[in-house]
């Protein structure tokens, strides 16, 4: 007798996102590459997203799918997570079937359950597919026994992740920075490693990107996470009181100074000092800070004894800090002490791979956080809206952008003129590509990779996916070639 081919999978925002009509994706390519009787499909998106999906799908194969919703907190949340899959294995899971896992679609906690339940108790083939490398089966070189399988409240998080990833795991101190995208995951690595180096970091990056998250992060990974983590906001310095925030003030040294007090140095002994917007200071604060960050020693203002401090240094700006010195408004001798690790984190627009996991990923936190987002979700088309969108104000605007809809929405699902109800359209910021300041330096090929991006997405959503013909109306010279640029500008 012939055992029945079964195909398990999530459903991932790569095999929603199809042009109309079109199927694209990991399932679609698995399917077609290998023939199946069964397919097993589950989800963490809304019905109204899913239903066109699997009608579509259901129509184009010659085998029976299913697919059923699961009840996630959060797509990265490993104990709802574990239930759901398991669930589903034991319900479908015959003596007569031929199970295949396909890892490809969802987030590193669900690829991490399905290689924890294909190893130990759902024998199965592991099935991977990507535009690049096509559908290939995965050879996962371990084995796991099933008595040694922990209890879903029990599952160790960076653990799990090392089983999807086959790589060193994230510290858990850098779990509430979220991402699938490969390139931030390496951000979170490097963050990682600088982590375990007591080296001072700059930390690069637009208002919104979260470089307040990955300061605390590198210090809750690091020997000094006992101890305090100091945040100063260096653009909000009052000139007359600089040296008492800093170095901090004796009694009397000023009017107004009624009793001693430390500065952010004293406080952050042991510990870490974050110094934000680290790029506004000006030249005479610079002076003042190099002696204390080359030899941690100062003196309270009014006072006469010097004190010391053992302080790891953090700082972060928006500003190119190399232009600033070339152009002699920063010290250069400040710049290379404090430029030893260096992090560039990008801006969400450059994030296009996470936006759909980040949307839903903060849906799930902010419904814990505001009873009206509970049981919400995001339509298909409001969350094209939400990839056309710039986000000049990054992560804090997105969290913002989506509270807003869920408070204005009149039901579960917030849709596309809701969103756009929500966001603000900052017309007089708007600046022209030729109209860029210089002093402020930029990076030309970023603007660009703008152009480029704009017109090769607006060209394919206009004729439908046809590479061939948008690589003959942009001027490529193949539809290869074009194919190289999409994936080489993260389309």
């Amino acid at each position: 007798m012939n055992k029945q081919r079964l195909l398990v999978s999530w459903i991932g925002g790569n095999d929603l996102n199809m042009p109309e009509g079109q199927m694209t994706g990991p399932i679609w390519a698995t399917i077609q590459a290998t023939k199946f009787d069964v397919i097993e499909l589950i989800y963490n998106y809304s019905d109204d997203e899913i239903k066109p999906y699997v009608s579509l799908l259901s129509e184009r194969v010659n085998c029976k799918v299913h697919a059923r919703k699961a009840n996630l907190s959060s797509p990265i949340d490993y104990e709802d997570i574990y239930i759901a899959a398991e669930q589903l294995l034991k319900d479908v899971v015959q003596s007569d079937s031929e199970l295949s896992i396909l890892l490809s679609p969802g987030t590193p906690a669900m690829q991490a359950i399905w290689v924890l339940l294909g190893k130990t108790r759902f024998p199965c083939t592991f099935y991977q597919a990507s535009k690049e490398q096509g559908v290939q089966v995965i050879n996962i070189p371990f084995t796991l026994s099933a008595k040694y399988v922990p209890a879903a409240t029990k599952l160790n998080q960076s653990e799990l992740n090392n089983l999807a990833r086959l790589e060193a795991p994230i510290d858990t101190a850098f779990d509430d920075i979220l991402t699938i995208e490969s390139d931030f995951q390496v951000l979170k690595s490097q963050a990682q490693i600088l982590a375990q180096q007591d080296v001072p970091v700059l930390i690069y990056g637009e208002s919104g990107t979260g470089k307040e998250m990955f300061a605390r992060a590198i210090h809750n990974a690091s020997t000094r996470k006992d101890k305090p983590f100091i945040a100063v906001n260096c653009g909000a310095f009052p000139t007359e009181l600089i040296d008492s925030i800093l170095f901090g003030h004796k009694r009397g040294a000023f009017t107004g100074a009624i009793s001693d007090k430390s500065g952010v140095f004293e406080q952050a002994h042991n510990g870490t000092l974050f110094l934000d917007e680290f790029g506004e200071l000006d030249a005479v604060v610079q002076v003042r800070l190099l002696r204390v960050l080359q030899d941690g020693k100062f003196t309270r203002l009014g006072g006469s004894d010097e004190q010391s401090s053992n302080f790891r240094l953090i700082t972060a700006t928006n500003k190119n800090l190399i232009n600033e010195v070339a152009q002699g408004r920063f010290r250069e001798d400040l710049f290379y002490r404090v430029a030893i690790g260096v992090l560039q984190l990008p801006p969400l627009r450059m994030r296009q791979g996470d936006l759909d996991f980040l949307v839903d990923s903060l849906m799930q936190i902010l419904a814990k956080e505001h009873s009206v987002l509970k049981g919400k979700n995001i339509s298909y088309l409001a969350k094209k809206v939400i990839k056309e969108h710039k986000w000049p104000g990054n992560i804090r605007e997105l969290k913002a952008t989506l509270l807003r809809a869920a408070l204005w929405s009149g039901s579960d699902c917030i849709d596309e003129a809701e969103i756009r109800q929500a966001l603000f359209i900052m017309e007089g910021k708007k600046e022209s590509l030729l109209d860029r300041d210089i002093h402020q330096g930029f990076d030309i090929s970023h603007i660009l990779a703008e152009v480029e991006s704009y017109y090769i997405v607006k060209a394919l959503e206009q004729h439908d996916g046809n590479k061939s013909k948008v690589a003959k109306l942009l001027g490529y010279n193949n539809h290869q070639t074009l194919s190289n640029r999409v994936k080489k500008l993260g389309i």
